[in-house]
């Protein structure tokens, strides 16, 4: 059950980075709100590996790199 969860919560982020980098639009993502998921991110990824929980660790590595992609891209065109 944990493993179908992380994955529906993890590439519920694939569209929105597939399009971002296609597009090469982000003006419509909120800044503070990439931001403070990918601190959140990081810190359930510190929490998985703390509590030595697989679904929590996979789910949350992959998100943290689709919320930079993200990130990168809100960045880079403002």
């Amino acid at each position: 059950m944990g493993l179908t969860a992380a994955c529906l919560t993890t590439f519920a982020y694939l569209p929105q980075s597939i399009k971002a980098i296609k597009t090469r639009h982000t003006k419509d993502i909120s800044f503070p709100m990439v931001i403070m998921l990918e601190i959140g991110l990081i810190i359930w990824l510190i929490y998985g590996i703390l509590i030595n929980s697989l679904p929590i660790i996979a789910a949350n590595t992959v998100s943290i790199g689709f919320m930079t992609i993200i990130l990168i891209m809100k960045v880079k065109y403002k």
